[in-house]
C-alpha cells in the first residue's frame, strides 16, 4: 500500500454523487488520502445544485470537471466506490470495491440534494475510519 490510500469514486456522469464524495474525502482527510473521481459517461459540467449543496457545508467543488473513467484509474486505486454505474465499472481482482446506493441528485432541487450530501458525508467519515485516517474537520 502506498503512503496514502488511493480512493476512486465512480458514478455515471461524474457530476453529482462522486464529485460530492471526492470533495468530502479531500476535505475531511486533510490530504491524507489520494482522491479521484470519474464517470462512465461524464457530463459536460458538475451539477450546479451539488456545487451549491457542498458550498453550504464549506466544501468548494466549483472548479471540478467531470472526468472519464479509465481502467488505469481503477488499477491505480486501493478502494473503488461505485454509485449506480452498474456494469460500466471495470472490475479488477484484488481491489476493494464498495457500492454506495444513493439517490441521483441530477434534476433535483437543493432540498432533495441536501440529504444525499449528508448521507455521502456520513459514508465518507465511515470510510476514513475503515482506512485508519483521522477525520480533519472541514
Amino acid at each position: 500500500m502506498p503512503d496514502r490510500p488511493r480512493v476512486l469514486f465512480v458514478c455515471v456522469h461524474n457530476a453529482g454523487r462522486s464529485q460530492m464524495a471526492a470533495g468530502f474525502l479531500t476535505a475531511l482527510s486533510g490530504g491524507a488520502v489520494d482522491v479521484r473521481s470519474a464517470g462512465s459517461m461524464p457530463a459536460e459540467q458538475v451539477n450546479p445544485v451539488a456545487v451549491a449543496a457542498m458550498a453550504e457545508v464549506g466544501v468548494d467543488i466549483a472548479a471540478e470537471q467531470p472526468k472519464v473513467l479509465t481502467a488505469e484509474a481503477v488499477q491505480a486505486s486501493d478502494v473503488v466506490v461505485t454509485m449506480g454505474c452498474g456494469d460500466a465499472c471495470p472490475f479488477y481482482p484484488g481491489k476493494r470495491y464498495e457500492d454506495w446506493v444513493l439517490d441521483d441528485p441530477a434534476g433535483q432541487g437543493i432540498e432533495a440534494v441536501r440529504p444525499i450530501r449528508d448521507e455521502i458525508r456520513a459514508r465518507v467519515v465511515a470510510l476514513l475510519d475503515e482506512l485508519g485516517v483521522p477525520v480533519a474537520e472541514a
